[in-house]
């Protein structure tokens, strides 16, 4: 194991693997040797889907200012442990035009190597940090998305993806005086021919509706805004939602990207192209599939996080751990006190980690037609706690921990887990600092009532996520005894 990666990283098994890979990956030097090739390091791995991410430096010094980095493709072969293996590679083709200093690379292969934590090397004072990039892979809508401290202080990031001269920002009165200015500014940067036009709208769930959208889209069209513009979402889960359904509704579709700047939005939300608005029947009952152009979450936000918002959108990180990692969900266990306290290297692991799994399951399942489904754990009796509630009451996180606590407990009640299963879900939420019930108004009628609208009903049966055998396993269906269903819901209501 690389002795440079930080103590919370889980260890490199030194498992066999063979496998062939084709691989993007820029060299950071101007050199193009493939004798500089010194590192290489698996990123990821998944419980699901068994592909890694793979990072290559070079071993040359060069200042950073003044590298070149071309884009290659190569065709990268291996055999043998990570730990010693030789790897060979060919230059297929080059792209000169490419400024990236790094990559993420997909590699299909077959080893249960453990994740590790990509870390980039030593950076000067000088220089802007090397985002970790996780690469939502969808043909040719594919998409990266950028992780690490200061992005928004790298205009090269944000204006590489807007196409056109037109911008809309879409924010709100929470966000906007902390970083609106700071993201015009990367979006102009040296970059005078854009025009960067801004709608600030009111904070919060409550305001997930068609009234407040209609917002977004006078804008844009009291601003002219063409086919070529893009909107940019700087903001929480409801900026990206609605400001990602704006866009794929305004002129029948135009480019957005996320700036997520909650933990919520940024392990979850602006990943894999959900958006939409609520009813006030049910939660996003209204909205489409339709994926940015790019995700670019700078870590640094999370210092302006309320407390209360930073441990909702820790219920998300959990629930990865649960229904597909569970040497993620192990890692947290030992690290959610680091979580709690910001600590700024397990917070990139978490988000990096977290978008790994979230993109390898978009990749395989993006219209939600049966895997990404179980990336709801947890939502059928959250969505229906915040409904009964009322929309902003319950953070979104603290639903979908109480109705985890709840899908777990009716996993136990049809036999699928174990008890310590059940202790384990339940101590880590309080860890988190998330409530493990629902609020005391929801009665099982209300449940009954809001879940049966739910998104994943089909042809009047109602489909759940449930756990079933050992850590990190779940399955997504509609059968189950429906006694188990009600036991569960007598036992977290009063009445």
């Amino acid at each position: 194991m690389p002795e440079d990666l930080p103590h919370f990283a889980p260890k490199l098994t030194n498992q066999t693997c063979n496998f062939s890979h084709k691989i993007h990956l820029s060299y950071l030097s101007p050199q193009l040797s493939p004798s500089h090739l010194t590192r290489l390091r698996p990123m990821a791995s998944s419980s699901f889907c068994p592909k890694h991410a793979l990072t290559l430096y070079s071993s040359t010094n060069h200042r950073r200012n003044k590298v070149i980095s071309p884009e290659f493709s190569l065709r990268f072969q291996a055999s043998g442990s990570f730990g010693s293996s030789r790897y060979v590679a060919s230059i297929v083709s080059i792209n000169e035009n490419s400024n990236n200093l790094k990559h993420r690379l997909m590699a299909s292969g077959s080893s249960a190597a453990a994740p590790v934590m990509d870390q980039s090397p030593a950076q000067t004072t000088s220089s802007p940090a090397v985002p970790t990039i996780v690469e939502v892979d969808l043909g040719n809508r594919s998409y990266p998305i950028y992780i690490g401290s200061g992005l928004l202080d790298q205009p090269q990031l944000l204006q590489r993806h807007v196409h056109g001269k037109q911008v809309l920002v879409v924010t709100n009165t929470t966000v906007a005086p902390l970083y609106l200015d700071k993201t015009i500014q990367a979006l102009t940067d040296g970059n005078p021919n854009v025009k960067v036009e801004s709608v600030i709208l009111p904070d919060g769930e409550q305001f997930k509706d068609m009234d407040t959208l209609m917002k977004v889209f006078d804008k844009a069209i009291e601003s002219r805004l063409d086919r070529r513009c893009t909107f940019v979402a700087l903001g929480g889960g409801v900026i990206g939602d609605m400001c990602g359904y704006a866009a794929a509704a305004y002129l029948r579709g135009v480019n957005f990207i996320q700036i997520p700047t909650t933990v919520m939005a940024q392990v979850d939300s602006s990943v894999g192209g959900k958006t939409g608005i609520n009813h006030r029947l049910g939660k996003n009952l209204i909205g489409a599939f339709y994926q940015p152009q790019c995700v670019l979450i700078d870590t640094d936000t999370l210092n302006t996080l309320p407390d209360r918002e930073l441990a909702s959108g820790l219920a998300e990180v959990i629930k990865y751990g649960l229904i597909r990692d569970a040497e993620f969900f192990e890692w947290q266990e030992k690290n959610m006190q680091a979580l709690l306290a910001r600590d700024p290297s397990a917070f990139t692991y978490a988000i990096k980690r977290s978008c790994e799994n979230k993109a390898e399951v978009v990749s395989l399942d993006e219209k939600e037609s049966g895997l990404r489904a179980t990336l709801n754990l947890g939502h059928t009796f959250g969505h229906a706690i915040e409904t009964g509630v009322g929309y902003g009451e319950w953070f979104h996180g603290e639903a979908v921990a109480a109705g985890t606590v709840m899908a777990v407990d009716m996993s136990y009640r049809l036999g699928w887990i174990d008890d310590s299963l059940v202790k384990r879900v339940h101590k880590i939420l309080l860890q988190a600092n998330l409530p493990t019930a629902p609020p005391e108004t929801m009665t099982v009628d209300m449940f009954k009532s809001v879940m049966a609208v739910d998104k994943k009903v089909a042809d009047g049966l109602l489909r759940l996520i449930l756990l079933k055998g050992p850590l990190g396993n779940c399955v997504f269906t509609g059968d189950y005894d429906k006694k188990a269903l009600d036991d569960t819901l007598r036992a977290f209501c009063k009445s």
